[in-house]
């Protein structure tokens, strides 16, 4: 079994960039030159035949790191290069240090004037960790002409422009082919925009000691398909339906009918017991033929929906359940129930702005439109600052909160906030969020803690979206393609 690894916010990369400078008896600079000789490995590991090496250095420490590598690949016998932007020489005392040792060993160093010349490689040695606003339009201009270069790009601890506490990118961000992280893996690459702009990811400690860590906790960690392992373990040999929970899914206004038949379809081949499901009278015939399994119940009011809920142990409501009256009339009698609840799509635009605070044991799935709507803000204010979102979430409805996309987040008392590392492109089509939905009820009624089933249910889901994309492609990936993989994956092969 894999466990996940952790990340961490900019603060503790600071305090363990000091602890292992005062664990080199306070020699700062050979902090930088193992961090410069860590990148010329990594050049050297992924273009071993590039002769034409361009390193484009800013003023600060990660330009220093970059000079450093500059100086290896020169004394290499490459043809190197270095450029920096006009009026942006070396500006700390490391970087400094750095430049002149590259210029002693041979080299020289030139101005950006728009171009970059060839180059079989570029490292990017810009901009670091501190960075968090957009660059102004003079980097702007050459991070662009980085990204139109043929050459691939590797990226020094962060890819420039991008901000390394969230994943945001506010103005230009260079986009690398790999990006090489330093002494420890930063929280902000794993979660939105960075996905796109990071390449693969790797990371060099420089031989510091793990003790370092002690007493740093993480920001978060990292989840990946290969830790599913933990939260399925094998059934007892006399186990039955009534061991494994039961479902109600309830949804399907007129017109919405497939997704409660997805979050229920989900729930059962992701291990529930027994799936119930509460919908309009004329999506019923649709549901028994789709899947004879869920016992689909016609509920045109609330009053036939009291039973139905006496009688599950987990509720998932809001797929296709719409916001009209009826929608609302089943919410209301949902909220009265003391079930633990997994609310998604409409049941969340209806919550929003309600000022209803859930209990701790209830789940939200917002999309990042959803999660706006619910913080009465804008989506862009959702996707620049991801963690601070869904900790938002977490924090003004009382609940665990997982806020789906691109590095989907899982926030809840009691456990470290988890980064959902799995899950494509493909998966962004309308559907996808009801599978979710059932995934999680599901998890919840086999015994895991509300915050653990979140986390094993969107684990689940975003492997199976990677399992199914590998078949046929990401583009034309449908919701119901993953179903077959979510049985698969919840019954990992043990060996």
């Amino acid at each position: 079994m894999h466990s996940p690894f952790p990340l961490f916010d900019i603060e503790a990369l600071r305090l363990l960039e000091t602890r292992g400078t005062a664990h080199l008896h306070g020699d700062a600079f050979a902090l930088m030159a193992r961090a410069g000789q860590a990148a010329w490995r990594s050049v050297l590991k992924h273009w071993p035949r590039a002769k034409q090496l361009l390193v484009v250095c800013g003023p600060g420490n990660n330009g220093g790191d970059g000079y450093v590598l500059a100086r290896h690949a020169l004394c290499s016998g490459l043809s190197v290069r270095v450029l920096q932007l006009p009026m942006h020489a070396p500006a700390t005392g490391l970087a400094q240090r750095a430049c002149e040792a590259f210029i002693g060993a041979g080299g020289a160093v030139g101005s950006f004037d728009g171009e970059l010349g060839e180059a079989e490689v570029i490292v990017d040695a810009l901009f670091g960790i501190g960075l968090s606003r957009a660059p102004d339009a003079a980097i702007a201009a050459l991070i662009d002409a980085i990204n139109a270069h043929p050459a691939p790009v590797l990226s020094l601890d962060v890819p420039s422009g991008l901000d390394a506490r969230s994943g945001a990118a506010p103005g230009a961000v260079v986009q690398a082919q790999c990006t090489l992280q330093f002494i420890a893996r930063h929280r902000g690459l794993r979660t939105g925009r960075a996905l796109d702009c990071c390449g693969k990811l790797e990371l060099a400690t420089l031989e510091l000691p793990p003790r370092l860590f002690d007493g740093i906790a993480p920001a978060a960690l990292a989840w990946r398909a290969d830790a599913l392992h933990a939260f399925f373990p094998l059934r007892p040999r006399d186990g039955h339906k009534g061991c494994n929970g039961h479902v109600l899914c309830i949804g399907g206004d007129h017109g919405s009918g497939g997704a409660l038949m997805l979050a229920a379809q989900a729930a059962l081949r992701s291990g529930a017991g027994l799936v119930s499901a509460a919908t309009r009278v004329a999506h019923v015939p649709a549901l028994l033929a789709r899947c004879p399994e869920v016992m689909a119940h016609a509920v045109e009011d609330s009053a036939p929906l009291q039973r139905l809920l006496a009688q599950a142990d987990v509720i998932a409501i809001g797929p296709g359940l719409g916001q009209a009256e009826w929608g609302r009339a089943v919410l209301e009698a949902v909220l009265a129930s003391p079930r633990p609840r997994v609310l998604d799509a409409d049941a969340l635009n209806l919550l929003a702005g309600s000022g209803v605070r859930l209990r701790a044991d209830d789940v939200v799935t917002p999309h990042p439109g959803e999660a706006a709507r619910l913080l009465g803000c804008a989506i862009a204010d959702v996707q620049r600052d991801r963690f601070a979102a869904a900790a938002a979430l977490h924090a003004q409805l009382g609940c665990v909160a997982v806020l789906k996309g691109a590095g989907s987040l899982v926030h809840a008392a009691g456990i470290t906030p988890a980064v959902i590392g799995a899950g494509n492109p493909g998966m962004g089509v309308g559907g996808m969020g009801d599978l979710l939905t059932g995934c999680i009820a599901a998890l919840r009624a086999q015994g895991h803690a509300a915050g653990e089933a979140a986390l094993a249910g969107a684990l689940l889901h975003a492997a199976a979206g990677d399992a199914a994309a590998l078949d046929d492609g990401e583009r034309g990936l449908l919701p119901s393609d993953l179903l077959p993989w979510l049985r698969k994956l919840a019954n990992p092969v043990r060996r």
